[in-house]
């Protein structure tokens, strides 16, 4: 029988709770799926590594309870033995594994410590879950190569020296797994880049091929041929968008696995990312179990899986997951975290957000479909998504009208412009509050949305003092709302000299 499972992202800050668990495990069930992955990274309270998790991560017991409490459903660990490693590799004790210093998301596959490292991860994990499936990571390693030790092994190479370091590292922790009695798997996308890798790997190494754009037809049949079973791997789109792009998401979903039917692979893996950044599971749910009776043969659209809900909680999916899309910029589905999510949040600098959209939300239909979208959102957690994109429009409209104050000349209503986003990133902290305390989403975003006020409060400052010409010259408003601004660096040196920031 193929596989038939979703991913829940359980890195990225998330905090759930035993009942939130318990909670997306129901639904799996009841939505055809007969195993659920666990996507750990830094998430995980490895008994081996304690330096190595924050407050509320998954522990081993609940692991255990929730395999326990049903037996039927395969819980599977997706666990990162050497990309997306940051979550260690920023820490006082694991920053000693870095392939790079204070740069990128890599360990060092030639640090034979890293490797001793791989293996209590590996034995912790095997502890804790029962799965005869387990996913070691493998994505996304493009720092190969970079480190002194790194570097000398690729210009020795007669061949590919990328994939020598990447086949050597993954293929012993995936004989490693084969010994102690489970099955590996591995993500496809650096053997498409290095194809010399797949040598090194044992053949019942399972393939997770990741097409989030496209099918599989390319991909998978590169991955047969060397010898792999496949597992088709499509995306709910949440990490481009401000909730959840429903058309590319569905499309997507369909494709991939109407490709793995086609061509008999091992099973279909739907996977979700990054509910941080103002999102959370439980405006998911519908599309989740929409994606299960997919791959079970049952056609139920992802609007139709809302409407089942609720008429309000169609409308209010139609409006921030199809209709805002059309409106464009920002909005659009892209390959790439969402630019509004970054700029507003990630980057402690709100002011970025209204340097790169400020002329996209003149019209005001991104301010009233957010505004409709919280009329009839039908829980707090649907308000969550509306609530930051109305707040980030409205941001960015507030910003503009304070640049036109500056520019003019009018530095005391130019502050006072600034003034309401005071209480845009309040609100917005309230409602990070309650996604974290109620759904399991980020911590972080509260701390988030206070970093942004305090910058906010920085450049109203700012504004007051120098506003007025008093340096000798008029700062330019970009330059004067930047994070690195500094008085009497007329030039912006720091931008200027970009080699500096690296």
């Amino acid at each position: 029988m193929p596989l038939r499972m979703w991913m829940l992202d359980v890195a990225r800050e998330q905090n759930f709770s035993y009942d939130h668990l318990r909670d997306l495990a129901q639904l799996s069930l009841e939505a055809g799926y007969d195993s659920i992955g666990l996507y750990l990274e830094h998430r995980f309270a490895y008994p081996s590594l304690p330096w190595a998790h924050g407050k509320g991560a998954l522990e081993p017991a609940d692991v255990m309870r929730l395999q326990s409490e049903f037996p039927s459903l395969r819980v599977v660990p997706f666990i990162n033995l050497l990309g997306h490693f940051e979550g260690l590799l920023y820490t006082e004790n694991g920053k000693q594994f870095r392939e790079a210093r204070f740069q990128g998301m890599q360990a060092c596959p030639s640090n034979p410590e890293f490797t001793s490292l791989c293996r209590a991860i590996i034995d912790d994990t095997l502890e804790a879950f029962d799965s005869d499936l387990v996913h070691i990571g493998g994505d996304e390693t493009w720092q190969l190569g970079q480190c002194p030790q790194c570097s000398t092994t690729v210009e020795a190479s007669s061949g590919d020296g990328k994939a020598e370091l990447y086949g050597n590292h993954f293929g012993s922790l995936a004989q490693y797994v084969l010994q102690r009695g489970r099955r590996p798997a591995t993500w496809g996308d650096m053997l498409l880049s290095h194809p010399e890798a797949a040598s090194y790997l044992p053949g019942q190494t399972l393939i997770f091929d990741w097409q989030y754009f496209n099918g599989l037809e390319d991909s998978a049949k590169k991955f047969q041929a060397m010898g792999f079973e496949v597992v088709g791997c499509p995306a709910i789109q949440t990490y481009n968008a401000t909730w959840m792009h429903v058309d590319a998401s569905e499309k997507n979903v369909r494709e991939v696995h109407q490709d793995v039917e086609r061509m008999g692979l091992a099973g279909t893996c739907v996977t979700t990312w990054e509910c941080g950044l103002m999102g959370n599971y439980e405006t998911l749910k519908p599309a989740i179990r929409s994606c299960g009776h997919i791959l079970n043969g049952t056609d139920t659209p992802f609007l139709t899986a809302y409407l089942r809900e609720s008429e309000r909680y169609e409308e209010w999916a139609r409006l921030m997951g199809v209709e805002l899309a059309t409106l464009g910029g920002t909005f659009t589905p892209g390959k790439i975290r969402s630019s509004l999510k970054v700029r507003l949040l990630l980057n402690s600098n709100p002011f970025l957000a209204w340097l790169h959209h400020e002329d996209e939300f003149d019209d005001g239909m991104a301010l009233d479909l957010f505004d409709r979208a919280l009329a009839v959102a039908p829980s707090p957690a649907c308000r969550v998504s509306s609530a930051f994109g109305k707040g980030a429009v409205e941001f960015i409209r507030f910003a503009n009208l304070a640049r036109q104050e500056y520019s003019q000349g009018n530095p005391g209503k130019a502050a006072t412009a600034l003034a309401p986003t005071r209480q845009v990133f309040d609100e917005l902290e309230k409602f990070a509050r309650v996604n974290h305390e109620v759904y399991g989403s980020s911590l972080a975003d509260v701390y988030r949305c206070r970093a942004a006020k305090e910058h906010v409060e920085r450049v109203m400052t700012r504004i007051k003092q120098f506003g007025d010409g008093s340096l000798g010259y008029l700062p330019a408003f970009e330059h004067l709302t930047h994070h690195k601004f500094v008085p009497h660096d007329q030039a912006a040196w720091w931008l200027i000299n970009r080699w500096a920031n690296e």
